[in-house]
């Protein structure tokens, strides 16, 4: 090292009278830190990352994802309790497998009533917009690109935050369906599925798992094999496993938790959901399951079902009941119970501001949000008529109701 290479620095010292140290110390030539600035890993399709350091997807329901803390973690489960008719259980089963076609990833649909193909037919139509959605073939746009906006504001309103007015562009996070028209063919087959119909299965059932080991086996294997566990090499592209696993526990699995208080296969579907949420936390899929929870007698069999899940909602429909007819849900279709919600990477769970939700279902949009009741109309007296039966009790002293003064 030259003499150039050297230069002295001064270590002031706030002294009175004292001159400077003065110490020789090599100049680097070139920048050199041992604290580097992390380039991070490249942001999956369709998620983004939390506060909390938790890589989230959408269910395909705005008002879900907010019920939830922002949306499902990537290897998490999400039990839905079905309704008496389970139609809006199936509803949101959709919105979760149409926001993995939007999103392209892939799909894993297993059922015991319907075929997976006709659930996956049955995709609602996303509705994005002409100038932001990409072709077919084409990546997406980043997670952190903005929709072009040519509109010219004022200067005293740019820093002001902007305000989502319409639901159409495929850079939210999230999407909004037409349950009047169903998805384009283009785009289911750009789409990998996987499914599971149980008639067509005919492996040997174990005794811990009882009818859910083919299904579990089928789980295990498209995972390993798709390198969603981690297991792929590093040129091919990371993605996301959603499955829906429509109605288990049902008689149709040849499940008795329906049947019986005390079924036989008690500890089937509990032994199931335990391992398969340990597939997701090892690798990245999210998991929707759908349960019939009024037809399972046993409660003991449902608590340890919600224990074993991340996060529970419970839909209760107002078909064949009282509040069907009421003025005061006359807006509304049913109520939206949250039972348990995710308490991933923090001590306390979030607990949601507000947990009064009910949905409705128009015509081409399924929609939760929260209950606003109806002022209380129930009571007719007038003011004008209350008024006077409190001057009357109070003076009582003309019989005719005239004051005497």
């Amino acid at each position: 090292m030259s003499l150039s290479d050297w230069q002295p620095v001064c270590d002031v010292t706030p002294s009175f009278g004292r001159a400077c140290s003065v110490m020789a110390a090599p100049v680097q030539t070139q920048a050199c830190s041992s604290f580097r600035r992390s380039a991070g890993r490249a942001q999956l399709r369709g998620t983004r990352t939390t506060g909390r350091a938790l890589l989230t997807t959408s269910s395909g329901v705005t008002g879900l994802d907010r019920a939830l803390g922002g949306g499902l973690a990537v290897g998490s489960l999400l039990l839905i309790e079905e309704d008496q008719t389970d139609s809006y259980s199936r509803l949101l089963l959709q919105y979760f497998l149409a926001e993995g076609v939007v999103c392209r990833h892939q799909l894993y649909v297993a059922s015991a009533r319907d075929h997976p193909d006709d659930i996956i037919q049955n995709l609602p139509l996303p509705i994005l917009d002409d100038d932001v959605t990409p072709k077919l073939g084409e990546p997406l746009p980043p997670a952190d690109a903005q929709p072009p906006d040519p509109m010219k504001i004022a200067w005293r309103y740019q820093n002001f935050p902007k305000v989502q007015t319409e639901p159409a562009s495929s850079f939210r996070f999230g999407h909004y369906y037409d349950l009047s028209k169903r998805m384009d063919p283009q785009l289911l087959q750009a789409t990998q599925f996987h499914t599971f119909y149980l008639p067509e299965e005919t492996e040997e059932r174990s005794s811990s798992l009882g009818p859910y080991s083919g299904l579990l086996r089928s789980i295990q294997t498209v995972i390993r094999n798709g390198g969603f566990d981690g297991s792929s090499s590093q040129g091919k592209e990371r993605n996301v496993l959603r499955l829906g696993l429509h109605s288990l526990g049902s008689a149709l699995w040849g499940d008795d938790v329906c049947l019986s208080e005390s079924p036989a296969h008690s500890h089937a579907l509990t032994t199931f959901l335990y391992a398969l949420r340990a597939l997701l936390r090892s690798s990245l899929s999210v998991a929707v399951v759908t349960v019939p929870a009024h037809l399972i007698q046993s409660k003991s069999v449902l608590g340890r079902m919600v224990k074993l899940s991340d996060a529970v909602v419970a839909l209760e429909s107002f078909c064949s009941s009282e509040r069907e007819t009421s003025s005061v849900y006359r807006e509304y279709h049913g109520l939206l119970h949250i039972r348990q919600v995710p308490h991933l990477n923090c001590l306390v769970c979030e607990v949601p501001d507000n947990k009064d939700l009910a949905f409705k279902l128009k015509r081409k949009q399924f929609s939760i949000e929260k209950l606003h009741l109806p002022p209380d109309l129930s009571e007719t007296v007038s003011r004008v008529s209350k008024s006077k039966a409190e001057c009357s009790s109070g003076c009582g002293s003309a019989p005719s109701g005239q004051l005497d003064f």
